[in-house]
């Protein structure tokens, strides 16, 4: 276990690998629902760009610890924010939401697909910390909330009014904005939020057995389909995506001997390893 920054002798990100080739990334504020206070938030990127340049990481789970994923802006005890010495009100505005903004960011860039394992509540900034996550796993207490109007501020936030119509629809994303209301897991599953729900007490396992099964594949296969799921998302047509797609399979067809391994893998009745070497 690898242990991040630390307030009153309480870590506030652990990093853990529980299987090999799987990260697990834990926000440890319970007390604060995980909020994303920046005391958190600036070691989080830390060890995002951390693990992203580890090699022997395939595939990461972010969870939170106790009965929340994250609860947004903390408003009681939101930390310190880093080098703004000698700004103006402004200006440490603006530095302050770029720190928030590079997380999410972060999520997005990082080599390994990222997976949530949503354990209660992800509310405002929580919630685009799980929608800048790739793959989306509820437990049955989860919940989720677009809090900036219940707080007479704007819904848009930390990429969500981008994020939330890409992974549920316009309409649904408009009105989860505009109202605020909790979306509970059983809803959250049916209109694609999350991927699946599951009981309190199989949410990690459930995230261990995806995390373990997408190590198990190619790593340039891996990376360069999530790069074309995110980037297909915002394709200026189908035809220029399709020429994309088409130069990534070329790419790991011709350069590797995958594609034989797992021929040869099926016909042997076996699982396949893939060298990703030709």
């Amino acid at each position: 276990m690898h242990v991040v920054s630390e307030q009153n002798d309480a870590p506030l990100v652990l990093v853990d690998r529980p299987r090999p080739e799987v990260a697990v990334i834990t926000l440890n504020r319970p007390e604060r629902m995980n909020s994303m206070a920046f005391d958190v938030m600036v070691p989080l990127k830390a060890v995002l760009d951390e693990v992203t340049h580890d090699n022997s990481v395939r595939a990461v789970v972010l969870t939170g610890a106790g009965r929340g994923f994250s609860s947004g802006a903390d408003h009681k005890s939101a930390g310190s924010v880093p080098h703004v010495a000698g700004l103006t009100r402004p200006t440490f505005a603006l530095r302050s939401m770029e720190v928030l903004d590079d997380v999410i960011l972060a999520i997005r860039k990082l080599h390994q697909p990222v997976i949530a394992a949503v354990n209660g509540a992800a509310i405002g900034g929580g919630l685009c910390l799980a929608l800048a996550c790739d793959i989306r796993v509820a437990a049955d207490g989860a919940y989720f909330r677009a809090a900036g109007i219940n707080n007479g501020l704007t819904a848009s936030e930390l990429g969500l009014s981008y994020l939330l119509p890409r992974a549920i629809g316009t309409s649904r994303a408009f009105e989860a904005m505009l109202t605020g209301r909790d979306i509970d897991a059983a809803e959250a599953e049916r209109i694609g939020l999350v991927s699946r729900t599951v009981p309190d007490g199989e949410l990690l396992d459930t995230c261990y057995e995806m995390a373990d099964r997408i190590a198990g594949f190619s790593r340039p296969g891996i990376e360069l389909t999530k790069r074309t799921l995110w980037s297909g998302l915002d394709a200026g047509s189908l035809e220029g995506h399709m020429q994309a797609e088409g130069l990534g399979q070329l790419y790991v067809r011709l350069l590797t001997a995958n594609f034989e391994e797992a021929v040869a893998a099926r016909a042997e009745k076996r699982d396949p390893v893939f060298t990703d070497e030709r």
